[in-house]
């Protein structure tokens, strides 16, 4: 409080109106009084009163709204109500207004004195609360504005590409990593669907997969031969996310070690050839005796085993190089039964139960009918070589918007999480393989090439130690 202090008085009664301005100048404060409304509004526009005291009938109107006028524009400034005689209403309401205080006769000087310096007291502690908590919100704002700057700045520089969707697939953010991906240009694109903007089909894949099985993974390949690797995650009670990364450097290198593993296993074929061919020879030159035999039976095996690896390799190589053949058009539920009917004796002697759900009519695909075989022949070989005696495996076709989705699940001893996500490359097996199973590594890596040269996607679902779930997703003649 300063002796100095402006107190606005707006009291229309003449003697209680000098009751209160000498007592106030007797107690060093300065004096300004207000004869009516339009008085009071102008005093309070030009001065800055440090307390208002208003009459309860102030010219002709209710000093209480009037009160609570100044109050909702000057929610600082304590303001004093004059009431000619006392009542509990007019108290609950000045209480409950905010007004500071009730004055009611009789008076004395000493009691408006004391009133203005109680009250003005109590709005300078409000004042310097109100003070600390827009000091304290004010950092703390100031504190998430630099973290939103470094987030955004981040997030602008940062390599990678990065989508953020809501729950509707409508644009939230997108970096400018991303919109070079896509060759998105400047132009305001928030709040659009996601597939409106960027009608990849290979996004549009990941971002319908993902919506059902959260954290996917898939590469999104554009016609200049860039390919990038891209991951759907869900954010909760915001939406997903989706990040680009590029990797047509790795895949141009991997081109170039399959070129040389192509060009190598080709040039081996001749000579592990001419090896069989003369350890056949070997009895027709002379008696062998039975060690010899032994040694001889497993010189063929082995070089049957390269050989099959080399064939593999070969296999792959043409695959990869979009060396397939003659397409046609390619009845999956015919070509599935057949691939079944091939091993149907192998799956009663380990006494394996087989359940099929193959709808009766399946819409056919565009694709080359070896190579469906072929991706089919070693899933379902998988399936047999893993499941054990007396265990399940189910085949399912399921047609979901123009697209087959081929499942094939068993009871095996399922793939450990580190390992699923190499199952597809090349000579990787699961740790948990014993090492009496054979197999080269190769027979998921070709069923991938398969898939992806039909333009499809396929995953693993797997529990270790309660068997795999293989989903080949294939589109039908009419997605094209």
């Amino acid at each position: 409080m300063s002796a100095s202090d402006l107190i606005l008085l707006a009291l229309d009664n003449e003697q209680v109106l000098q009751l209160f301005e000498r007592s106030l100048t007797a107690a060093s404060y300065r004096v300004t009084i207000a004869h009516n409304r339009d008085s009071l509004d102008k005093t309070l526009q030009n001065t800055s009163p440090a307390l208002v005291i208003i009459a309860d009938h102030f010219s002709g109107g209710i000093g209480l709204e009037v009160s609570n006028d100044m109050i909702d524009r000057f929610p600082t400034m304590p303001v004093l109500l004059f009431a000619a005689q006392e009542s509990i209403d007019l108290l609950r309401s000045a209480m409950k207004a905010g007004i500071s205080d009730c004055l009611i006769p009789p008076l004395r000087p000493s009691d408006i004195a004391i009133a203005v310096e109680l009250a003005m007291k109590k709005s300078l502690r409000i004042g310097d609360w109100t003070r600390r908590e827009v000091k304290r919100t004010t950092a703390s704002l100031e504190q998430r504005v630099n973290e939103l700057q470094r987030l955004e700045t981040i997030f602008d520089h940062i390599e990678d590409g990065v989508i953020i969707l809501d729950s509707n697939d409508h644009i939230l953010l997108v970096n400018p990593a991303a919109r070079r991906v896509f060759e998105i240009g400047q132009e305001e694109i928030s709040g659009n669907n996601i597939f409106d903007i960027i009608p990849h089909q290979d996004l549009r894949h990941l971002i319908t997969m993902g919506n059902v099985n959260p954290l996917q993974f898939q590469e999104i390949r554009f016609e200049d031969e860039r390919v990038f690797n891209a991951q759907y995650a869900s954010i909760p009670g915001i939406g997903k996310a989706v990040t680009l990364q590029n990797i047509t450097y790795l895949k141009q290198i991997d081109h170039m070690k399959n070129e040389f593993v192509s060009m190598v296993s080709h040039d081996l074929r001749s000579p592990l050839t001419a090896i069989l061919g003369y350890v056949e020879l070997l009895d027709r030159v002379g008696p062998i005796n039975d060690q010899q035999k032994d040694f001889i039976q497993r010189v063929q095996v082995s070089v049957q085993n390269v050989t099959a690896l080399i064939n593999d390799l070969l296999e792959l190589g043409r695959i990869e190089a979009g060396i397939s053949g003659q397409d046609d058009i390619v009845s999956l539920d015919a070509v599935l039964n057949i691939a079944i009917d091939n091993i149907i004796f192998q799956i009663a002697e380990k006494k394996l139960n087989l359940k099929t759900n193959i709808p009766a009519e399946v819409p056919p695909l565009y694709g080359n009918p070896v190579r469906i075989r072929q991706m089919l022949d070693n899933l379902l070989g998988n399936a047999l070589k893993y499941t054990p005696t007396g265990g399940d495996i189910d085949v399912s076709i399921v047609l979901e918007a123009n697209q087959l989705l081929l499942k094939i699940a068993d009871t095996g001893p399922g793939i450990p999480p580190a390992d699923q996500l190499h199952i597809f490359e090349k000579f990787y097996r699961g740790s948990n393989v014993s090492t009496k199973v054979t197999g080269s590594g190769l027979g998921l890596a070709i069923v991938k090439s398969i898939v992806e040269a039909h333009h499809g996607r396929i995953w693993v679902d797997s529990v270790h130690g309660k068997g795999s779930t293989f989903t080949v997703v294939l589109p039908t003649i009419n997605a094209g």
